[in-house]
């Protein structure tokens, strides 16, 4: 099944982070182009890394991409987009209404809910309204890590099941008349969704239990949701060269069993297989032959034994050593962040595991939408420690429930009535998980919280919300807990918070890494640490394509040496998978020796 083989107008791209959603998006992108199809090309990930795939810079309208005839790309950003929509909302009023209205609506207007919703507009207009995208053969949007892009994809039903519903006229948003302006492009965008003639939705994976999983999970959630069009591409499919190569050998056993046990409902779909590449796909002239059946990735970068000299690079230190200085605080929060796929929940859960090995009380959550920590643990228990995680839909129920029995008490029937249908809204959601993540935080003032955070540009979302979370909350009529009162000077408490930066030896994930510490400083957050996970560079191999790999890390692991001043852990590939009490636990011992000592 090549990758443009029989493609419908619109192609959605979608999986856990770190699979190779955005280079395969763009390989067909580039492809369709090349076969003299005229392409857009769309992220919707508030991380978006399409310029560095594609070596080029992209703007929030279409951008001609270098190199390439007929293609187009856009990054939709969601700052941008929201002051669109701001003014695009309340300049109508302006002149009409005092000055002193206008700023409260535009005070309204600049909320965490605005960013989603305007996000959300820029990609139902691609979607939902033909004009918008007439000059194209194809649409092929590279989306947000899984559980994002399903709400994102959830939005138009609940956007507009609220318009009709309501009977009031107002939002979170302000005034519904300028969102029920778009409520036929919302309702063509989920006829469009659903009409498996017009788009096909592919699922990205590694070939990896977890992944798989997810992918799974996926599947059925998207189904349910009318999206029935589905295709597979099982991405980094490694064969080794010499079996009796252990890191080798290691390495394809653990894909063939994820393969053998594949979810029935993804062994149904067509499947397309991509050979691992040893030095990623970046740049227009690798993502024309991605997929291609004369080009197996890792074979064709193997090329003939590679000489590694790795003599030059000393590996950072282990992540014991980071944990020590951790447990010396006594208690806190510690934050696991960074880019989906770099293995943020099994760092997070090996910290959880030797705190509380160390006889601390530990408590493990997370606030991923598509959280596995549970799976990472095996389901198993360990003294001292306790684990959930933050579920939206729960959150949701306790904080509507709260308002009411507040807020709600003294309201007439009318006033009541009003105050339920304004809880309906989508947006209470955010401002519910965002509630409970403040009292998680809060939770590590008598002993240690450990937070699995969503990917980058989710978390960035969240953090911002404070402000917006005061707004709304007042506007609700409940009181501000102290929790949310107290959450960014505990952030900001480098005594009290410690925040890991998680990343993988790779290019996109450091660059994006690097863009995460940025924002963090500037909300005057400091990180901690670095911790590169899943290198292959301390093992013992010969095979080429792994050799190449080796290398092929050197680059960013010192790069990341410089951008965290050297605190920074290294955690190696392992040869079984990290998952249960006890493979965690290896994950914080001392692992191996420096480097130079080998070469």
């Amino acid at each position: 099944m090549p990758l443009t083989e029989n493609s419908t107008r619109h192609l959605f791209f979608t999986g856990k982070g770190g699979v190779g959603k955005t280079s395969m998006a763009c390989a067909t992108a580039v492809q369709l182009a090349h076969s003299g199809k005229r392409v857009l090309l769309v992220s919707t990930d508030p991380a978006s890394n399409l310029d560095e795939v594609l070596g080029c810079r992209l703007g929030h309208t279409p951008t001609p991409v270098d190199g390439v005839d007929g293609l187009d790309g856009i990054n939709i950003d969601p700052q941008i987009a929201a002051a669109e929509y701001r003014e695009r909302m309340v300049q109508p009023y302006r002149g009409v209404l005092p000055d002193a209205a206008v700023r409260s609506m535009e005070e309204q207007f600049s909320g965490s809910c605005t960013v989603e919703i305007a996000a959300f507009d820029e990609f139902a207009k691609l979607l939902g309204d033909d004009t918008a995208t007439s000059d194209y053969d194809h649409v092929v949007f590279d989306t947000a890590p899984t559980g994002h892009t399903l709400r994102l994809l959830t939005l138009p039903s609940a956007w507009s099941g609220f318009m009709e519903s309501s009977t009031t006229g107002a939002s979170c948003l302000g005034p519904l008349a300028g969102l029920q302006a778009q409520q036929a492009i919302y309702k063509k965008t989920v006829e469009a969704l659903g009409d498996g003639d017009q788009t096909t939705l592919v699922l990205v994976t590694r070939p990896e239990t977890s992944a798989f999983a997810e992918a799974a999970r996926s599947s059925d959630e998207l189904r349910q949701l009318g999206v029935l069009n589905q295709r597979l591409i099982v991405n980094g499919v490694f064969t080794a060269s010499d079996e009796g190569d252990r890191v080798a050998a290691a390495m394809q056993k653990r894909g063939d069993d994820a393969l053998e046990q594949m979810p029935s409902n993804l062994a149904e779909l067509p499947r397309l297989s991509v050979a691992l590449s040893p030095s990623g796909v970046m740049g227009i002239d690798r993502l024309r032959q991605v997929g291609r059946a004369d080009h197996e990735g890792s074979g064709a970068d193997a090329g003939s034994p590679l000489e590694v000299s790795l003599s030059s690079t000393e590996l950072p230190g282990d992540l014991s050593d980071l944990i020590d200085g951790i447990a010396d605080k006594g208690r806190g929060v510690v934050l696991a962040m960074g880019k989906g796929g770099v293995g943020k929940t099994t760092v997070a859960s090996a910290v959880a595991v030797a705190l509380a090995r160390r006889g601390f009380d530990v408590h493990l959550s997370t606030t991923d939408p598509a959280a596995h920590v549970a799976a990472t643990l095996a389901s198993e228990s360990l003294e001292r420690l306790t684990v959930d995680r933050i579920d939206p839909a729960a959150e949701v129920e306790a904080y509507r429930a709260e308002v009411l029995a507040t807020a709600g008490d003294d309201l007439d029937e009318n006033g009541r009535a009003l105050l339920e249908e304004d809880l309906r809204s989508p947006c209470t959601e955010e401002i519910a998980v965002f509630r409970a993540f403040a009292q998680s935080v809060a939770a590590g003032t008598d002993r240690f919280v450990v937070l699995d955070t969503a990917p980058t540009g989710h978390t960035i979302l969240l953090l911002d919300s404070a402000m917006a979370y005061h707004r709304e909350v007042s506007r609700q009529g409940s009181e501000v807990p102290e929790s949310v009162q107290q959450l960014l000077p505990r952030l900001r408490d480098p005594d009290f918070t410690q925040v890991l930066i998680v990343t993988l030896p790779e290019a996109t994930p450091v660059h994006e890494a690097a863009k995460l510490q940025e924002d963090l400083i500037r909300a005057e957050i400091q990180p901690t640490a670095w911790v590169i996970n899943q290198s292959i560079a301390p093992l013992e191999t010969t095979d080429p394509a792994l050799q190449r790999r080796q290398s092929h890390e050197q680059a960013y692991i010192d790069e990341v040496k410089a951008l965290s001043g050297g605190s920074v852990a290294l955690v190696p590939w392992q040869l079984e998978p990290p998952t249960g009490v006890d493979a965690l636990s290896k994950l914080g011992q001392r692992h191996h020796a420096p480097l130079q000592s080998r070469s």
